[in-house]
């Protein structure tokens, strides 16, 4: 017995009891059956007499699921942990099937288009499997790879100015680049892409030179602070005793930050290091090694606000040497 009847293109899904979609689950030969089927219990989930929290659900209300899925699926990966990791790509395939089955009910798209458009572009992209070019190397991939999503995106381009002439003063090797996206991800993209057209440093030293510069400047903008100078927060209400900096301050100082962020993703860039793994990993470092101090204080019946900087950093120093000797 089959779900999915109809062509194709426009493939209609019978509206089945859950009790039947499992029973037919176990049946089930093929990844053609499964995905039909899954498509199925969403669209299932979406139509009358399904779940109400489903059919309230929108393009926007999905939204922070979907990232939060996707560090999910990441963080499974940090861990090695490769059962989670599986049933982590479930719950983020439902994000997928979530968006188009809303836009099939809005006659949009639906999850047909979605596979064709994802087929025709792997298939495009990798004319060395599948056409006539030439790429021996991961590194002649990336060329062609590059060379083609260029050519994508002046076709975008130029389908756009084709509606609006004004596009033409738009026109960007950073088109594309989405400012939705978490920052570190948006500035490694920003910048790889601006690295593609030559602009770039020579080398990592220059790119050290450049850390040290914006260091600088962020130094000439604590001058202005007013004093005692920069200080660490207080224990006890986040935020408590702080020290009131001006406005025009504050804004000078975020921006000088930030440019210390794009410098260090610049580097990870010139060193072949995903900025958003290398800090996720370090978070989880830091939060290992605090969780140990924790820990140890509290085998003595203490917390860690009840201890001194010393005997925090002196804990902190063991966290680290015990780290080593484990690995």
């Amino acid at each position: 017995m089959r779900l999915a009847f109809g062509t194709q293109r426009h493939r209609r899904y019978s509206l089945l009891p859950a009790s039947a979609l499992i029973y037919i689950g176990s049946r089930m030969s093929s990844t053609g059956e499964r995905f039909e089927r899954t498509v199925a219990i969403m669209e299932r989930l979406r139509a009358p007499g399904g779940c109400p929290w489903d059919q309230e659900q929108t393009f926007d209300s999905i939204k922070p699921f979907t990232l939060e899925e996707t560090y999910e699926v990441l963080e499974a990966i940090d861990n090695r942990d490769w059962p989670e990791l599986a049933g982590e790509l479930g719950d983020l395939l439902l994000q997928v099937l979530f968006y188009a089955v809303m836009a099939k009910e809005q006659s949009s798209f639906s999850i047909d288009d979605v596979l064709d458009r994802l087929s025709t572009k792997l298939i495009h992209r990798h004319p060395h499997v599948f056409g006539d070019v030439k790429a021996d190397t991961a590194a002649q991939v990336k060329r062609n790879w590059e060379a083609i999503k260029a050519e994508e995106r002046k076709k975008r381009q130029a389908d756009g100015m084709e509606r609006d002439a004004a596009a033409k003063d738009k026109q960007s090797i950073l088109a594309g680049v989405s400012s939705a996206m978490p920052s570190l991800l948006e500035a490694s993209k920003l910048s790889s892409r601006a690295a593609e057209a030559g602009f770039d440093w020579p080398n990592v030293e220059g790119l050290f030179d450049k850390l040290t510069e914006e260091t600088n400047e962020l130094r000439e903008e604590l001058k202005e602070f007013p004093a005692p100078g920069p200080r660490p927060q207080g224990r006890g209400i986040a935020g408590s005793g702080r020290i009131p900096v001006p406005a025009d301050l504050q804004v000078r100082l975020e921006d000088e930050v930030g440019d210390l962020f794009f410098v260090l993703v610049n580097i990870a860039r010139y060193l072949s290091v995903d900025p958003e793994s290398a800090l996720r990993k370090t978070n989880r470092k830091f939060k290992r090694r605090f969780q140990w101090m924790e820990a140890r204080l509290h085998e003595s019946g203490r917390s860690v606000d009840q201890a001194s900087m010393e005997e925090l950093e002196s804990l902190w120093q063991q966290a680290k040497r015990e780290e080593r000797e484990n690995a």
